[in-house]
């Protein structure tokens, strides 16, 4: 329970040196705490889907062990579940199994979108969108802090890839920065909470994350009010005096005094202001305190409650991608044929600081084995080794003896962890030549060929016409054997749908060109365009599109609706759209509304998610989904009005099964209430006058006092229209027959700026 504490007062009876010594790490995961005063020292650990809390403390890269933990799906299966609720109970799991090992704050969840799918950390983020990724950060955090726990929302901002990532320089427009990489944080800071955010190791636009003012107090403290701490990345801090001045509350791990000295030389000096470390030191106690009143040390966690847990939450991660002449579910009998290593050695989890220690893991063979009973025969065999691309003739024989005399060949795949981990991105999106060539071996005997597939990132599938049925596992976590099972047998249904795109190539990726840069400079060209943004707009065909994902038993929809066909930008739009079960089984539909700007005066994507809701039918059953569109559905940002701006027109909204599969249109008039400060110039062309009332006025008046204008004929009106439209005032003068002189084009620029005096043309 939260007591009143006088914080202030608790400050101003802190000496310097512990003011100073609050702000960096006892070690590598605790926070100092100051006996004297009855400040406790409390514990951070990694996360984001499972607690790692390590027996040595001096280790934060996931080398040395640490006590068994739950292991939930990594956040690229997570996302692909679309399902806020289960995310929130997953969160919640988390937080009992914090409380029971006494930790203060578990690091996650990570929000960085995934601009490249080569992007080495991409297991451990939500989306390419940044809707999608905030709603799942979002209620991840929900679910951790409503049991009395912190998170810690990562990486703070625009870290995007791996390589060189502790110098690079991550350069995009602001328009970008805000629209895709900084609002994959800003809906999860304004609606969680997190108790601390986690800045980067990257620079922004030149200026490190961890001493960027206009990132860390401008924006994340002062526009969207966050009231937490920030915390560096483990080894984050270029300049520690700066990034306080910054707002750069933590430093961690401990710096050995390093950093608590330079503080307090600094307020010595006058160089900070004690003002700006009293202010540090608050937000860090705030978040030491609310740990202690909302400790539980009673929390008992059940393993097995937990493992359920998990295995829910990795048969909604997992997408069905592909399934021909519905051979999925599979048939309880026969012989099936388990072909692959990865059966038998999962890859259940990502590699780097967010490993887990799993209470224990399913052997995947085996829970197909369960799961098929009595009435079909199960055997496995290897095909490949783990440890490298060679292929085994031997392995290969005995798959293709086995695939060949099965009824159907379940075959898995996938990339292992030498392949794609924290600290490293991909050079290449191919799986391991051997598996490749055992897919096109097996498939060549055996035309009932299932693959599911075991990897954190999109892979190209140069196979995938020969199998006749894809489910993308994902990292799933330590019961991923059970949750296959569920799937493949039919006992669930699969519900997940791709939180990413999946090229057919990598070079159809927009930041092929770019990425990962030269040297520490890594320009984010494509701008807005990541992900499916890019993919609509040039209208390439990807292997799989954003939302997409099949299930055991099909759903209608009818009846868009909207509450308003005109509004006002400052109002709400309520769309809601029915959707039936047409199938013979139960199941769970992923419903997505887009917003398109069919016409605008700025570069915008096709379309972009604002909503997205999930709804569990059973056969016949019907029910109406309703989204509540704001402003920001609408709108884009415009870094010359440091706004979100809604341009006046028609906008389509779309909702569908996947970004590329529309199944309803409506649409709708918005009003903006923005107004523009223009001020007109010389240079200023007859478009922008036509903007506002009176440079339209002034525009009409022009034209019918031009001595050629009357005598255009209407074959060539159209060209003298588009010659007229981007003219600068300033050609007026050429074109107007003596009449415009550079004394009147002073005249109506400061009339049309708001000088007094009635223009007359």
């Amino acid at each position: 329970m939260e007591q009143k504490r006088d914080l202030k007062a608790l400050v101003a009876a802190m000496t310097l040196e512990e003011k100073a010594g609050l702000c960096s790490g006892l070690d590598t995961w605790h926070l100092k705490g100051v006996e004297r005063l009855g400040i406790p020292s409390v514990m951070v650990t990694d996360g984001p889907h499972g607690l790692r809390k390590q027996a040595s403390s001096a280790d934060h890269l996931g080398l040395f062990n640490s006590v068994p933990a739950t292991c939930f799906p990594s956040a690229a299966g997570v996302a692909s579940s679309w399902n806020r609720e289960l995310i929130e109970r997953m969160g919640q799991a988390l937080g009992r199994e914090c409380q029971a090992e006494n930790v203060a704050v578990l690091l996650g969840p990570g929000a960085n979108i995934k601009r490249s799918p080569l992007c080495g950390r991409n297991f451990e983020y939500f989306s390419e969108d940044p809707y999608l990724s905030s709603e799942m950060a979002a209620h991840h955090i929900m679910g951790v802090q409503s049991q009395g726990v912190g998170t810690s929302l990562k990486h703070f901002a625009a870290n995007n890839q791996e390589h060189r990532r502790m110098t690079s320089d991550s350069i995009l427009d602001e328009r970008t920065l805000r629209e895709i990489y900084l609002a994959s944080f800003e809906g999860a800071v304004k609606k969680a909470q997190p108790w601390t955010v986690m800045c980067s190791y990257n620079k922004v636009n030149g200026e490190y994350a961890s001493e960027n003012e206009w990132l860390l107090t401008q924006v994340l403290k002062e526009e969207w009010g966050h009231e937490g701490v920030v915390v560096s990345d483990w080894g984050a801090v270029n300049e520690r005096v700066k990034g306080l001045a910054a707002g750069l509350e933590l430093e961690m791990p401990s710096s050995r005094g390093e950093g608590d000295r330079a503080i307090a030389e600094a307020v010595r000096s006058g160089a900070l202001p004690e003002e700006k470390l009293d202010a540090a030191v608050e937000r860090l106690l705030a978040v030491i305190f609310r740990s202690v009143d909302g400790r539980k040390p009673d929390v008992v966690v059940d393993p097995e409650e937990h493992h359920a847990l998990a295995r829910e939450v990795a048969r909604e991660s997992m997408v069905l991608l592909k399934n021909e002449d519905g051979i999925l579910p599979l048939a309880r009998a026969g012989k099936i044929a388990v072909i692959g290593a990865l059966a038998k050695e999962p890859r259940y989890q990502g590699s780097g600081s967010s490993q887990i220690k799993p209470t224990r893991l399913e052997d995947i063979s085996e829970e197909l084995k369960k799961s098929a009973g009595a009435g079909a025969e199960v055997a496995y065999a290897q095909g490949y080794a783990l440890g490298g691309d060679e292929i085994d003739a031997e392995l290969v024989r005995e798959a293709l003896a086995l695939a060949s005399s099965s009824s159907v060949a379940v075959l898995f795949a996938g990339l292992p962890s030498r392949y794609e981990s924290e600290g490293f991105d991909r050079k290449h999106l191919r799986m391991p030549e051997n598996q490749v060539a055992l897919i096109n071996a097996v498939a060549s005997v055996q035309p009932n060929l299932v693959v599911v597939l075991s990897n954190g990132a999109p892979i190209e599938m140069p196979w995938l016409g020969s199998a006749k049925a894809v489910l993308e596992a994902y990292l799933g976590g330590q019961a991923l054997g059970g949750a296959i099972a569920d799937l493949l047998f039919g006992d669930a249904n699969p519900s997940g749908k791709l939180a990413e795109t999946f090229p057919a190539k990598l070079s159809d990726n927009p930041s092929f060109l770019f990425f990962p840069g030269e040297g520490d400079n890594v320009e984010y060209r494509e701008g807005l365009f990541v992900g499916y943004r890019y993919y609509d707009k040039k209208e390439i065909e990807p292997l799989f599109p954003f939302g997409h994902g099949l299930s055991y038993t099909s759903f209608g929809y009818s009846d868009l609706t909207v509450d308003k066909r005109e509004l006002d930008d400052t109002e709400t739009l309520l769309v809601s759209v029915k959707v039936r079960n047409t199938g013979s089984r139960a199941g769970q539909e992923v419903v997505q509304l887009y917003v398109r700007d069919p016409q605008s005066a700025v570069i915008r994507p096709d379309k972009e998610l604002k909503g997205f809701d999930k709804v569990e039918l059973a056969p016949g059953e019907e029910t109406t989904v309703t989204f509540r569109l704001d402003k920001r559905s609408f709108a884009y940002y415009d870094a010359e009005a440091a706004d979100w701006v809604v341009e006046s027109g028609e906008f389509h909204i779309l909702i569908g099964r996947s970004s590329r599969d529309i199944a309803l249109e409506e649409t709708v008039n918005v009003r903006s209430t923005f107004v523009r400060q223009t001020v007109f110039h010389r240079n200023s062309t007859i478009s922008e006058l036509k903007q506002t009332e009176a440079g339209a006025a002034f525009v009409k008046r022009l034209v019918e006092s031009l001595p050629f204008g009357s005598a255009i004929g209407e074959e060539h009106r159209d060209m003298f229209n588009a010659f007229l439209e981007h003219m600068p005032l300033r050609g007026l003068i050429s074109f107007s027959g003596g009449s415009f002189t550079e004394e009147r084009l002073a005249q109506v620029i400061a009339q049309l700026n708001g000088a007094t005096g009635k223009e007359e043309a």
